[in-house]
């Protein structure tokens, strides 16, 4: 058997075992020093398209998947999703394209109060985390998405947002959108991290900030 096939199989042998997608580090350290990875992925990938189980990628990382038009097949072994409210939906949009965002500029976008519940609920489910503080006055906490947001959505990266339409049909919007909504240039950075203190940075003069996530019932 030759080399190049042996990595393949071996790749193949370490994604089906895994618990969690794995990076082209992880795969690396298992396997023979030198091993072509990147090579071994795409080769995988290809002999993969148009079968019952496909290799994708989705938050940097590598992992097979039903294919997508045969997903309707596995509804019954699939745990009921808890849905979002249309606040949280909107919220975790503007989250997605916005990052790093404080409360207060989410609030501008959406035209009303950010409801702390509603925060509470995105940050319980690891769809979004809080990112550090801002370097205004009163160090407001931003928010940004988390690996777990790119693989619910199936995103390579967050370069790989999808536009409006493609927003409402995968649930991260409502047919009715918030007031001075927009989905920003794709060709724009997603992260503006300049501005931003991360916690241990911003600990010494920072107050608490567990009010700012939790408390209130979310918005109906």
């Amino acid at each position: 058997m030759s080399e190049p096939t042996l990595i393949e199989r071996a790749i193949e042998a370490l994604l089906f075992a895994a618990a969690e997608p794995l990076s082209v580090e992880d795969l690396a350290r298992r396997l023979p020093e030198g091993a072509d990875v990147p090579w071994g992925l795409e080769a995988l990938r290809q002999r993969s398209q148009g079968r019952g189980v496909e290799l994708v990628q989705v938050a940097g990382r590598w992992r097979f998947q039903t294919a997508q038009d045969l997903a309707y097949l596995m509804t019954e072994e699939r745990e009921e999703p808890r849905r979002l409210s249309k606040a949280a939906q909107e919220t975790l949009a503007i989250i997605a394209y916005h990052q790093p965002v404080t409360r207060a500029e989410i609030e501008a976008v959406r035209g009303v109060q950010a409801s702390k519940g509603t925060l509470d609920v995105l940050l319980e489910l690891g769809l979004v985390r809080m990112r550090g503080r801002r370097r205004t006055p009163g160090r407001p906490v931003t928010y940004g998405t988390t690996d777990l947001f790119l693989e619910h959505y199936g995103l390579p990266s967050l370069g790989d947002l999808p536009g409006m339409a493609e927003m409402k049909a995968a649930g991260l919007l409502g047919l009715d959108l918030p007031p001075g909504f927009e989905v920003p240039d794709p060709s724009r950075p997603p992260l503006e991290e300049e501005d931003v203190l991360d916690f241990e940075s911003a600990a010494d003069d920072s107050p608490e900030f567990v009010q700012d996530y939790v408390g209130e019932e979310e918005e109906r």
